[in-house]
């Protein structure tokens, strides 16, 4: 047995040797430092005095460092003195650590804070005045330069008849001549900046104009819309002088149109002025440019009447009428049947160069009125029924003075007398008060005609 154990012995240790060893961790490497520059154990004979003169060699050259003492002891330099500013302090500590067998710098320099070091400076401004005095008939050709290109541009502009001939209004050939001298003026300034070599300056003056522009054109915004919608209403040309419209909820007659304002004269008799821009936004009605207009008025007659034949005595009573157009034919249309009637809309069509549209509404109605109730129809009034609390009969049922009850009597016993209806009241001819008063306003403000932006030349929008 003991010579199997032996031979078990022999076969194992061969195996073990041939398995694998476990990985022996990795060390971590250690970041390479930055070497370090080694210092000389000995001093060589004169290298102090070979440091000390390389540095005041160089500080000999630049005049910023010629009150600057060096002091080299076994490689140490000591800087001392004074600079004109506290970066020629860093700057000259700089250079003295770039010379070789330097091993640090020890630096006492100071500032030189007397007006006599500021001569440079001095001596800076006074060479600035200097070129620009050299630069003045330069300056003075570029300038020339400027005021010719935009003398050619105010001549131009100045051709009056040539832009009225082809703008279609004068605010437009206003505006051409405008836009005209404002590029000549900018291009003259472009030129004259190009001439002096300031091509950087007039960048910054157009960004500057930019932004400028841009917060005028924020705070001026209702200005800038009123003067757009001046120059639209005065190419689209929406109205005559004298015409009666309705623009928004506000009435009259026109007077002129401006360059800022609309101008009306209310039928009151009132001058109204309105903004453009609340005009060209606003819905018009022109009531002058179709003579043929309509008016209606609506009657009720009694629930139980034939309202069909009430309906066409209506008509046949406005087609009588003189002042009432054949062509559109008069009209009477049932259009509700109310709480104790019938009501029906009567229309009618005038010609408002012939006849005042007032005027014929206010002779229509009565004429209809009278022939329906001659004819026996009943136009009733509003029937309201009304109901008593019994907590009010406590309270008299009449509670007036004595003697008013004969007072009363006695005045409806009394008729009034007859009123007569001339041939001057049924006159229906148009009312031009408002009309001459507006053709007295722009008679008296003749001076102004050329601001008055209507063109009765142009076709009406």
């Amino acid at each position: 047995m003991r010579w199997l154990a032996a031979l078990s012995l022999a076969f194992a240790t061969p195996a073990l040797a041939i398995l694998p060893s476990a990985p022996e961790p990795a060390a971590e490497e250690a970041p390479p430092e930055a070497p370090e520059q080694e210092i000389d154990a000995t001093v060589d004979e004169g290298s102090d005095e070979r440091i000390a003169e390389r540095i005041e060699g160089i500080f000999a050259e630049l005049p910023a460092f010629r009150q600057v003492e060096v002091g080299v002891s076994s490689g140490v330099v000591t800087l001392s003195g004074v600079v004109p500013d506290q970066d020629a302090i860093s700057r000259a500590e700089a250079i003295a650590g770039r010379v070789s067998g330097v091993v640090t710098v020890e630096n006492d320099l100071e500032r030189d804070v007397s007006i006599a070091a500021q001569g440079e400076g001095l001596n800076a401004l006074a060479d600035r005045w200097s070129q620009f005095l050299a630069m003045l008939p330069l300056i003075g050709l570029a300038l020339a330069v400027w005021a010719g290109i935009a003398l050619v541009g105010y001549l131009i502009a100045g051709l009056g008849a040539l832009w009225h001939r082809i703008a279609p209004n004068s605010f437009l050939a206003e505006l051409i001549a405008s836009a005209i001298r404002f590029v000549f003026v900018v291009g003259g300034l472009v030129v004259a900046l190009d001439m002096i070599g300031a091509a950087a300056l007039l960048g910054a003056v157009l960004g500057g104009a930019g932004l400028i522009g841009l917060a005028l054109g924020f705070a001026l915004r209702d200005t800038i819309e009123n003067y757009v919608a001046s120059l639209m209403l005065s190419l689209r040309q929406p109205f005559r002088a004298n015409d009666w419209v309705l623009i928004g909820d506000l009435e009259g007659r026109v007077i002129r149109l401006t360059s800022r304002a609309t101008i009306l004269m209310t039928l009151d008799g009132n001058h109204l002025r309105i903004p453009n821009s609340q005009v060209f936004k606003a819905v018009i009605t022109n009531f002058t440019r179709n003579p043929q207009r309509r008016f209606q008025f609506e009657l009720g007659v009694d629930a139980d009447d034939d309202a069909r034949a009430a309906r066409k005595l209506g008509r046949e009573v406005l087609e009588g009428l003189d002042f009432i157009l054949p062509e559109p034919a008069p009209e009477a249309r049932i259009i509700e049947v109310g709480d104790s009637n019938v009501v029906i809309r009567f229309l009618g069509w005038i010609d408002q160069n012939e006849t005042d549209w007032w005027k014929a509404q206010s002779q229509a109605i009565p004429a209809v009125k009278e022939a329906l109730e001659e004819a026996g129809f009943g136009l009733p009034e509003p029937i309201y029924r009304l109901r008593f609390d019994p907590r009010s009969a406590t309270l008299p049922f009449e509670n007036r003075a004595e003697g008013t009850r004969e007072k009363e009597q006695e005045a409806a016993s009394q008729k009034a007398p007859p009123i007569t209806v001339t041939a001057a009241d049924d006159d229906v001819r148009p009312v031009d008060e408002i009309v001459e008063m507006v053709e007295e306003e722009r008679r008296q403000t003749g001076g102004e005609q050329d601001k008055d932006l209507l063109d009765h030349s142009r076709p009406v929008e």
